[in-house]
C-alpha cells in the first residue's frame, strides 16, 4: 500500500515554486510534454527512453512554468508543503491569500494560484469534477447528458404534481441525487443519446426587440394580405360587373387573351400592395443595426459574444457588479500616509519628503519585504503591472516606484544572503523585522506591522525635517485618533513602517530574543493600504443612476470593506435608506422555515438591497434570479452581471446580460458571459448601455419612417385601384419605393451613432411598446400630408401642370407625365420624412448630428440621383415620362413640405391624443399557448436543476476525496502524526461547508497587515461557540431538498478524527 501510495503521489504531485532555488533537477515543459503527446506507440516508448528513462523520470522532472503565480490545473489534497500560499480570489473574490497547511486546511482548488512557497499534492479530482469542473456545470458547459434526463424529468414533474406534498417532492429529490451518485457523468447510450439530444434540442429564446418585431411584423403582414386580397377581389368584381353587366358585353373567346391580360394586371397590382405592405425590411434592420453597433462597440472595448445581448443592455434596470477587480483594481495600493507629522490624503511628491526620511523609507520597505515579492511589468500590452507574493507588500512596494525610486537597486546592493536576522511575520506580534549588519559593526534593524501594535514599541518619530524625536504615549493616543482611526473608517488597512539603530561601540544584543530587539523604534511613516476604485468608476456609476438604472455591489470581502468601497463608488450616499447585507443575513431572510427560497421574501428585499457582502457563489445567482423573475415593479427586472472570477460563472449566466472582464477576468467567467470588457473598464458598460440603447431607437427610427410609407402606399395604391381600376404606383415603381424604405432606408438609420443624450432617460423595460404615442402621432400626422398631396397630385394634377390626365389609360398605353409627377413627388416626401425620422422623441431639430452619419448623407444624396435617372431616362420600363425643370421644383418643394409639417405635428401635445395606440407590445403571458407555457416553466426551473447537478456534483467529489483519504493517510503515516483537528476557515472549501461563517459586526475592527495570516494562527471567536442545527445549515441548497448538514462533533467511517478533511464530512 505504501508503494502503490507513493507511485500515486509521484504520478500526480507537482512543485509549485516561486524560488529559482527550488528548481532542482527538474527539466521537463509543457511545450515538451504537448511534443510527446503527439507521439504514438513505439514512437512515444523509444522518446522516453532517450530522454527521461522511463515512465517514473517524466514524474520526477515535471514542472510547471517557473514563474510566480503558478495556475493548478486540479483539485488535491496538500501532503506536503513550505509556507504555501493561495490566490483564491478567482473563486471567492477574497484578495487575501490563503495559508495553506498540512494541519489547517490543506485542500487546493483548480483556478487558484500559487503565490508563494513550494508543496506536492495529490489530486482528487480534475477536469468536470474539479471546482472548476462543477463550476462550469453551473453555467451549462459540461451538461451534456442534461438533455437525456429530460423526458424523466418531465414525469418527475407530473408524478410531483400529483404527490402535491413538499415532503414527498423532497424525497423524490433526495432520491434522485442518491441515484445521480451512483451514475456515471456521460451517457452510455451512445448513437441514442446523440438522436435524443438533436430532438430534443431547446429552443432558443428570442431576445426582446426580437419578440417585439416578429409580433409586429405579423400583424402587419396580416393587414397587408387582407388588402391585398380585398384589392384584388375588388379590381375583379368592378372589371366584370362593368364589363358584362353594365356595357353587356358577351364573353368572346376572341377576347380571352384580354381579358386574362386583366386579370394577370389586377393580381400583379395585388401582389405590389402586398410586397409593399410586408415589411419585410424589419429584420435585415435589425441585423444592420446589431452588427453595425457591434462592430463600432469593439472599439469602445466591448467584445460582444452574443449579438441579443447587445440590444438588451438597452433595457437594463439593474446592473449588479463584483467588487474585487471591477469596481477596484484587485491590487492592494498605499493612498494615505503619515510621514514627517504631516497626513497626506494622496501619495505625496519625493521632493517633499526630507531625503533622510525617504532613504530610510525606502530602504526599510525594500529590505524587511520577502525577496520573492516583486512588481513585474504586465503580461497584455495595457494593463496593469503584475503583483507577485504578497500583496500587502507589492502595495508598499509600489508606493516605492510611485516615489519615482527602485527597490531593485537596493535589494542588488543589499542580496537576501547578506541579512543578518530575519524577524518573519507573526500572526502573534503582527509584525516582520529585518536586522542588517552595517560596514562599521553596527546593526540597524527595520520593522513594519500592524500601526496600533508597532507604535506602542516606538519611543522616537521623525520629526518635519527628519530628525527622531521623543514619541510620549500622550502622542501616539494623537496619532490613533487623527491618523489610524480616520484611514480605519475608511476602510483602510494600516501599517506601520519604523527603524532602530544598534551603535557599533555597544555589546551585540541576544538576537533570539525579539521582544529586547524589536522595542525602542524610531517611527518613520504610518501608511493605509487598500484595493483602491477604478479611477473611472464613480462617474460611471454616476451615468448609469442617472439613466435610472441601478448599480448594486455584490462582492466575497467583509462588509466593512464593502460599505466603504460602495460609498467611495457611489453606489451608496450617506443618509440613504438603503440595505449592506451579508450573505448569512440575506440568506436567512429570504428563506422559510424548511430553508426554501421564497419569492415574496426576496421582493420585500431587493428593492433596498444596494451591498451584497460575504456572498457565495449561490449567494449572487439567487439574488439575479430574484430578481429577474420579481414582479413587484411596474415592469419587469433586465439585469446585467459583471464579474471576473470563477465565482461569478453562474450569476453571469442567469443574467439577461453578462459582462466579463478581458484582462483579469478567469475563462470560467468569460465563457459565461455575453459581453467580454476588453479594458476591465465599468466606464464601458455605459457606452454599452448606450449603445444598446441606440439600436432599440435605430429600429424605432426606422419603424416611424417605414409605416409611414406602408400606410401611404397601401392606401393609395387600394384606392386608386378601386376608384381608377389602375394603380396610381406601377409596380416597379412599387418596388423601387419598397427598396427606398426597405433596404436603404435600414442601412441609413440603422447606423445612427450614440448620443449621451440616451442616458437621460429611464430604460425603456421589456412590456414598453416599439411605436410610442408620439411615434403614432408622427406616422398618421406624416401619411395624411402625403395622402393629401398623392390624391390632389391624382385628381386634380392634370389641371394644376396643365397636362393630359393618366388616369383611365388603356391596357398598353405610353408612360403619363401625370402618374410620373405623382411618383416623383411621392419619393420626394419619403426621402425629406427620412430625415423627420431620424427623431422619435418629439425634438424640433431635425437635423442636428446629421453629419456625423455619413452613411445616412451618402444613401438619401444616392437615392436622390437615382430618382433623377430613373425619372428622365426609366422610360416605359419604369412607366416614367421626363419632367420639365419646373415640375421637377413642384415635386422637390411638396416633398421639402414634409418638414415643415413635421415641426407642425410637434407642436401638438402628445397627451391631448388619448385616442392614439401604442403598437409592438411585448408578448404577453396570456397569449402563450399552455404547451410553450409548460417549456416556459421548464426554463424557469433550468437554472435551479442545474444548481442541484452542481451540487450532486460536489457530493460526489466528496465522496470521491474520502475514499481515497486513506490513500492519502497511508502515505503520509510515516511522515506527519498526531494531526489537531483543522479549524481554519479562510479558504473556500471551508467557506462554503462553515455557511455560519460571518464577520462580528459588533465589534470596531481595525485592518491588520494581513487578517488571514491572524486567522491562521489563533482560533477565532467564532469556532468556539456551538451552533445549533437548523434546515437552512447550508447557503448553497438552494431550494432542492437536499441539505448538507456539516458534522463537527463526529467523525464518519472514511476518515479518522485526525484528518485533514474531517471538516469535509458531510450527511445527505
Amino acid at each position: 500500500m505504501g508503494d502503490m501510495a507513493n507511485n500515486s503521489v509521484a504520478y500526480s504531485g507537482v512543485k509549485y515554486s516561486v524560488k529559482d532555488s527550488n528548481h532542482g533537477d527538474f527539466g521537463i515543459t509543457l511545450e515538451e510534454l504537448r511534443n510527446l503527446m503527439e507521439l504514438r506507440a513505439a514512437d512515444a516508448l523509444h522518446k522516453i527512453q532517450e530522454c527521461y528513462g522511463d515512465v517514473y523520470g517524466i514524474c520526477a522532472r515535471l514542472k510547471t512554468s517557473p514563474n510566480e503565480g503558478d495556475l493548478l490545473p486540479a483539485d488535491g489534497v496538500l501532503i506536503q508543503g513550505n509556507d504555501l500560499k493561495i490566490d483564491e480570489s478567482s473563486l471567492t473574490g477574497e484578495s487575501d491569500q490563503v495559508k495553506k497547511m498540512l494541519d489547517r486546511d490543506p485542500m487546493l482548488l483548480s483556478g487558484t494560484h500559487v503565490m508563494e512557497g513550494s508543496g506536492r499534492m495529490v489530486v482528487t479530482a480534475v477536469g468536470i469534477n474539479s471546482q472548476t469542473g462543477i463550476i462550469f456545470t453551473l453555467l451549462g458547459a459540461g451538461g451534456d447528458d442534461e438533455e437525456e434526463k429530460k423526458e424523466k424529468e418531465k414525469k418527475e414533474k407530473k408524478s410531483k404534481k400529483q404527490d402535491g406534498t413538499i415532503e414527498n417532492r423532497n424525497k423524490a429529490k433526495a432520491q434522485d441525487g442518491a441515484a445521480m451518485e451512483m451514475q456515471p457523468l456521460k451517457s452510455e447510450d451512445g448513437g441514442d443519446g446523440d438522436e435524443k439530444k438533436r430532438n430534443n434540442m431547446p429552443k432558443k429564446e428570442k431576445s426582446v426587440l426580437q419578440g417585439k418585431l416578429t409580433k409586429l411584423a405579423v400583424q402587419i403582414g396580416k393587414a397587408g394580405l387582407l388588402m391585398s386580397a380585398v384589392t384584388v377581389i375588388i379590381l375583379v368584381l368592378y372589371f366584370v360587373i362593368d364589363t358584362f353587366w353594365v356595357q353587356k358585353r358577351p364573353w368572346l373567346a376572341e377576347c380571352t387573351p384580354i381579358y386574362i391580360q386583366y386579370f394577370v394586371k389586377f393580381f400583379i397590382i395585388g401582389v405590389t400592395v402586398l410586397v409593399v405592405a410586408v415589411p419585410e425590411g424589419l429584420p435585415l434592420a435589425v441585423t444592420i443595426s446589431l452588427a453595425y453597433s457591434v462592430k463600432k462597440m469593439m472599439k469602445d472595448n466591448n467584445l460582444v459574444r452574443h449579438l441579443d445581448a447587445c440590444e438588451t443592455m438597452g433595457n437594463a434596470t439593474a446592473i449588479c457588479s463584483d467588487k474585487t477587480g471591477t469596481l477596484t483594481m484587485n491590487r492592494m495600493t498605499v493612498v494615505q500616509a503619515y510621514i514627517n507629522e504631516k497626513h497626506y490624503k494622496k501619495i505625496p511628491e519625493p521632493e517633499a519628503i526630507p531625503e533622510r526620511t525617504l532613504s530610510y523609507l525606502i530602504t526599510g520597505i525594500s529590505v524587511n519585504s520577502a525577496y520573492t515579492t516583486k512588481i513585474l511589468p504586465p503580461e497584455k500590452e495595457g494593463g496593469l503591472p503584475r503583483h507577485v507574493g504578497n500583496k500587502t507588500e507589492c502595495a508598499l512596494l509600489g508606493l516605492i516606484l510611485d516615489l519615482k525610486r527602485d527597490y531593485q537597486d537596493i535589494r542588488n546592493e543589499i542580496p537576501e544572503e547578506t541579512l543578518y536576522k530575519v524577524y518573519t511575520f507573526n500572526s502573534v506580534r503582527k509584525s516582520m523585522s529585518t536586522v542588517l549588519k552595517n560596514a562599521d559593526g553596527s546593526f540597524r534593524i527595520f520593522s513594519k506591522g500592524a500601526s496600533e501594535i508597532v507604535l506602542k514599541k516606538c519611543f522616537k518619530i521623525l520629526s518635519a525635517t527628519g530628525e527622531p524625536k521623543v514619541f510620549r504615549p500622550r502622542d501616539r493616543d494623537d496619532i490613533v485618533k487623527t491618523v489610524i482611526e480616520p484611514m480605519a473608517s475608511e476602510g483602510l488597512r494600516t501599517i506601520c513602517l519604523a527603524f532602530r539603530d544598534f551603535p557599533a561601540g555597544e555589546p551585540e544584543p541576544e538576537w533570539d530574543n525579539e521582544n529586547d530587539v524589536v522595542t525602542g523604534l524610531t517611527c518613520i511613516a504610518v501608511v493605509g493600504i487598500e484595493d483602491p476604485v477604478r479611477p473611472e468608476v464613480p462617474d460611471a456609476i454616476r451615468k448609469c443612476q442617472r439613466a435610472g438604472i441601478t448599480v448594486r455591489m455584490v462582492t466575497g470581502d467583509n462588509i466593512n470593506t464593502a460599505r466603504a468601497i460602495s460609498l467611495k463608488c457611489g453606489i451608496l450616499h450617506p443618509g440613504e435608506d438603503f440595505l449592506c447585507l451579508e450573505g448569512k443575513e440575506f440568506n436567512r431572510r429570504i428563506r422559510n422555515e424548511k430553508g426554501e427560497i421564497e419569492q415574496e421574501r426576496i421582493d420585500k428585499l431587493w428593492p433596498k438591497l444596494r451591498v451584497l457582502a460575504r456572498s457565495s457563489p449561490t449567494d449572487k445567482h439567487t439574488l439575479v434570479k430574484g430578481i429577474i423573475d420579481s414582479t413587484v415593479s411596474e415592469q419587469r427586472q433586465v439585469v446585467a452581471v459583471t464579474g471576473d472570477g470563477t465565482n461569478d460563472g453562474p450569476a453571469l449566466k442567469k443574467a439577461d446580460v453578462g459582462f466579463a472582464m478581458g484582462i483579469a477576468g478567469t475563462d470560467v467567467a468569460k465563457e459565461a458571459s455575453d459581453i467580454i470588457l476588453t479594458d476591465d473598464n465599468f466606464s464601458s458598460i455605459v457606452k454599452a448601455v448606450m449603445w444598446g440603447r441606440n439600436v432599440y431607437d435605430s429600429i424605432s427610427k426606422f419603424l416611424q419612417f417605414q409605416l409611414t410609407v406602408n400606410v401611404v402606399a397601401v392606401i393609395v395604391a387600394f384606392t386608386g385601384a378601386c376608384i381608377t381600376q389602375d394603380s396610381p404606383l406601377k409596380a416597379v415603381q412599387m418596388l423601387w419605393v419598397n427598396l427606398i424604405m426597405d433596404t436603404l432606408a435600414s442601412l441609413a438609420l440603422a447606423t445612427e451613432p450614440p448620443t449621451e443624450s440616451l442616458l437621460l432617460r429611464k430604460p425603456y423595460g421589456r412590456n414598453k411598446p416599439l411605436i410610442s404615442r408620439t411615434m403614432m402621432k408622427n406616422i398618421l400626422g406624416h401619411a395624411f400630408y402625403q395622402l393629401v398631396v398623392v390624391f390632389t397630385l391624382l385628381f386634380a394634377g392634370e389641371k394644376i401642370f396643365d397636362i393630359d390626365s393618366g388616369r383611365n389609360a388603356p391596357l398598353h398605353a405610353p408612360p403619363s407625365e401625370h402618374y410620373t409627377i405623382v411618383f416623383n413627388t411621392f419619393v420626394m416626401m419619403q426621402l425629406f420624412n427620412e430625415i423627420n425620422a431620424r427623431k422619435i422623441h418629439g425634438e424640433r431639430n431635425v437635423f442636428e448630428g446629421i453629419f456625423n452619419n455619413a452613411i445616412f448623407c451618402t444613401i438619401v444624396l444616392g437615392t436622390f440621383i437615382v430618382q433623377i435617372l430613373i425619372v428622365q431616362f426609366g422610360g416605359k420600363p419604369f412607366s416614367c415620362s421626363e419632367l420639365t425643370v419646373e415640375q421637377w421644383l413642384w415635386s422637390i418643394f411638396l416633398g421639402m413640405g414634409t418638414l415643415l409639417w413635421g415641426q407642425l405635428i410637434s407642436t401638438i401635445p402628445t397627451s391631448h391624443l388619448k385616442f392614439l395606440k401604442e403598437a409592438g407590445h411585448g408578448t404577453q403571458k396570456e397569449e402563450i399557448p399552455e404547451e410553450e407555457l409548460a417549456e416556459d416553466v421548464e426554463e424557469i426551473d433550468h437554472a435551479e436543476r442545474e444548481l442541484r447537478r452542481g451540487q450532486i456534483l460536489w457530493f460526489r467529489g466528496l465522496n470521491r476525496i474520502q475514499t481515497q483519504i486513506r490513500v492519502v493517510n497511508a502515505f503520509r503515516s510515516s511522515l506527519y502524526e498526531g494531526l489537531e483537528k483543522p479549524e481554519s476557515r479562510s479558504s473556500i472549501h471551508n467557506f462554503m461547508t462553515h455557511p455560519e461563517f460571518r464577520i462580528e459586526d459588533s465589534e470596531t475592527h481595525i485592518p491588520l497587515i494581513d487578517d488571514t495570516d491572524a486567522e491562521d494562527d489563533a482560533p477565532t471567536k467564532r469556532n468556539s461557540t456551538p451552533l445549533p442545527p437548523s434546515p437552512n445549515k447550508n447557503n448553497n441548497a438552494v431550494d432542492s431538498g437536499i441539505h448538507l448538514t456539516t458534522d463537527l462533533n463526529k467523525s464518519a467511517t472514511s476518515s479518522s478524527p485526525g484528518s485533514p478533511l474531517h471538516s469535509l464530512e458531510t450527511s445527505l
